[in-house]
């Protein structure tokens, strides 16, 4: 077994083809072919079903798939962190979800750079899913997220409760939601608040699940939606952004999730998340 052919595996199973994972991996079909013969035969299970429509994972293919990606991720972090140039002590792997840049990851970064300069970061963004999955396969060592992660290898501890409130680029003298309205998709729990909170009111013809890009449309092109408090402050100072009046507010909250027994040696860790956490 090598990590070509973990990594022709892997983008098979990505592209759903084997052509398609050629072209990917700018290598000839019967090459992959040949990997994935390879594979197989090292295993001694069948990892695909190949047809003329493309090729589906068996059930050996699916317990396989995980470890595949944990051997390449792994790979890929012990030759980080045995090349990290001379003075460095170590890496920290952080998983990020989209919207949380602005705030806990950029106080994060800046905090270790500014007082832990030997540690080295790699930062990872993704949606609930990929965090979990990065989790598990001990992708990231480290996530900022909406959900905290189940597990004995895990904690998970509360960083700050995000509140969304309804912003518009004109003044509203109540809540509605008109055909300008963007709904910004903040997960599960949001839309079932939003759900209870408007019950009539018919779908939105715009849906953005990012709240800098929402934030973007809305000072761009008018209209309004809901974002977290945090992202609309000096837009709402400007007078760019107004706050609708009587509208309900929600709440989001924000996780840390830590691989605990990678995290217990780092001093410098407790403080750095400290930063994050203030806002």
């Amino acid at each position: 077994m090598n990590l070509d052919e973990l990594r022709t595996f892997l983008e098979v199973v990505e592209t759903g083809s084997l052509v398609a994972a050629a072209r990917r991996l700018n290598v000839t079909p019967s090459t992959v072919t040949a990997r994935i013969n390879g594979l197989e035969e090292e295993i001694g299970q069948k990892l695909l079903h190949r047809n003329k429509s493309g090729a589906d994972l068996t059930s050996a293919g699916f317990k396989f798939r995980r470890y595949a990606e944990l051997m390449v991720q792994l790979w890929g972090q012990a030759r980080s962190e045995v090349s990290l140039p001379k003075g460095f002590e170590g890496v920290c792997n952080v998983g990020l979800d989209f919207d949380l840049w602005d705030g806990p990851g950029r106080r994060f970064l800046d905090h270790v750079r500014g007082h832990s300069p030997g540690v080295a970061l790699a930062f990872w963004p993704g949606e609930q899913r990929m965090i979990d999955r990065w989790l598990e396969i001990g992708l990231v060592d480290i996530a900022f997220c909406h959900a905290p992660q189940e597990g004995e290898r895990f904690a998970s501890h509360v960083l700050f409760d995000d509140e969304l409130i309804l912003v518009s680029s004109a003044a509203m003298a109540s809540p509605r939601l008109d055909a300008r309205y963007v709904y910004v998709d903040h997960g599960d729990e949001f839309r079932r608040q939003h759900a209870a909170a408007f019950p009539g009111d018919e779908t939105s013809a715009l849906v953005i699940a990012s709240s800098d890009w929402a934030l973007d449309h809305l000072l761009r092109n008018g209209g309004s939606g809901y974002l977290p408090k945090r992202h609309v402050v000096q837009a709402l100072r400007d007078g760019r952004l107004h706050r609708v009046a009587d509208a309900p507010s929600f709440t989001r909250r924000v996780y840390v999730v830590e691989n605990a027994q990678t995290v217990r040696p780092w001093g410098w860790y407790a403080s750095a998340l400290a930063a994050a956490a203030s806002h």
